[in-house]
């Protein structure tokens, strides 16, 4: 038996190598979506002229082609493709032409245009899968030992389920060593883990967002002094398709986007960082503008549920690791403004931590704030005997998990009363726990 699932392992990989391109690298990959442009990203291994080519399923002799972009090497030989003659609320299938040659993959490639349903319906359904710390294996690069990563197969897992977006919360990739101070060094690490076989369905069938933590901006808990982190910002801009980068021209990987009816904010832990150990100045984690930012820009939403995307764990109330707690006075005038501007349906969605929970602090009656943590997907998960000292006073009974996992939020029901369905799957993608949370809660 071991003898024919070996076979077939082979013969699967085969199969999918003599599909690709020869100057495929990796993805293609979906960034952004709005109702009139989608971006889809891809990597080719040497100069090459890359081109999007896309059709209603309904009618696939009627096809649309992007720009064609030609890829670089100072570029990572990295292109995006922007598909600008797109309509509101329809599925696209999709092509990539490399130098004029059609790209056979045997897996479906497909986008789709947000819908216009403000004013004319209810919004629709729509799910988010989430995940953070992905480390793939590279063994002379790794430290001597078992290999930190494992489980792969979460990425298909992933597919499987069939989400219209990813959030990749950070530790999306891990650099090592070998490649902290280089351009080189970088962009090899993004390639590497890009590249995962295991990755490319999703890649090419779920828009993608990100944004980053220690470990894919620097060394282990880097900060504001790291020497190259502007480079980090560069190689992260090339590699992901985000909407935008930073605001008000401060640097930094925060944004926002709204997909459907649920608004998602995107912020920066690391590029404003205080360091850890500095004992003579105002520590802060975000840094005050973007703080002002994010005040502003949710007290400007209309969005039911407010999703706060941010690497580390914001309401676990142990002062360990990373966690927003070793920053008491920040993060208590975060969660100040949020009450004192009754700001309702903010919920953090974190990483960082090797481990799964939700956490619920009141600010007061009928006015939560929820911080979902969900890690790592690849990388090692830490262990209950490990955190039995860490109680963390505001996680919600049963939903610890200590393995590999992703999670995914599901949103439906009709406008002023929607909801949202939080669950967590193990890597083989069976259901860990759920929880529900209804708008009229927040």
């Amino acid at each position: 038996m071991r003898v024919i699932l070996l076979s077939w392992f082979m013969f699967s990989i085969s199969l999918f190598v003599a599909a690709q391109h020869p100057l495929l690298q990796s993805g293609p990959m979906n960034g952004y979506s709005e109702m009139r442009e989608v971006l889809v990203w891809v990597q080719t291994k040497q100069p090459a002229a890359v081109q999007l080519v896309y059709w209603l399923p309904a009618t696939p002799e009627s096809t649309f082609k992007s720009a064609t972009v030609n890829t670089l090497s100072p570029t990572a030989f990295t292109a995006k493709l922007i598909a600008d003659q797109v309509e509101p609320g329809n599925r696209y299938n999709y092509a990539l032409e490399i130098d004029g040659e059609r790209v056979k993959l045997p897996y479906s490639c497909s986008f789709e245009s947000q819908p216009l349903w403000q004013h004319r319906t209810d919004p629709p359904a729509f799910t988010c899968a989430l995940g953070s710390c992905s480390y793939i294996n590279e063994e002379p690069y790794d430290r001597p030992g078992k290999g930190y990563g494992g489980d792969y197969q979460i990425f298909e897992s992933i597919h499987k389920k069939s989400p219209n977006l990813m959030l990749w919360m950070g530790d999306n990739i891990y650099f090592r060593e070998a490649d902290w101070y280089s351009r080189t060094g970088m962009v090899k690490r993004y390639t590497h883990t890009r590249s995962t076989k295991e990755m490319q369905p999703l890649l090419a069938s779920t828009h993608h967002f990100a944004v980053w933590d220690d470990h894919d901006f620097g060394p282990n808990n880097s900060n504001r002094s790291f020497i190259r982190k502007d480079l980090s910002y560069e190689i992260f801009k090339l590699f992901w398709g985000n909407p935008t980068f930073g605001v008000d021209h401060q640097g930094g990987v925060t944004s926002q986007f709204l997909y459907y009816d649920i608004e998602f904010f995107l912020l920066d832990n690391r590029y404003f960082r205080t360091p850890n150990r500095r004992t003579t100045v105002e520590k802060t984690i975000l840094g005050q503008h973007q703080i002002e930012w994010l005040i502003d820009a949710l007290k400007t939403s209309r969005s039911p549920f407010k999703m706060v995307v941010i690497g580390g764990q914001f309401l676990n109330s142990e002062a360990v690791a990373e966690n927003y707690a070793n920053l008491k006075e920040e993060r208590q005038m975060i969660l100040d403004r949020i009450k004192e501007e009754q700001i309702h349906g903010v919920i953090f969605l974190t990483g960082d931590r090797h481990h799964s929970e939700l956490s619920k602090l009141s600010l007061e009656e009928g006015l939560p704030v929820y911080d979902l943590t969900v890690s790592p997907l690849t990388a090692g998960s830490n262990t209950a005997e490990r955190l039995a000292n860490e109680p963390n006073a505001n996680r919600v009974e049963g939903t610890l998990v200590t393995q590999r996992n992703f999670g995914l939020l599901s949103f439906s029901g009709p406008f002023r009363d929607r909801k949202m369905l939080m669950e967590v799957f193990d890597s083989n993608g069976e259901l860990l726990w759920k929880r529900e949370v209804s708008e009229k809660e927040m």
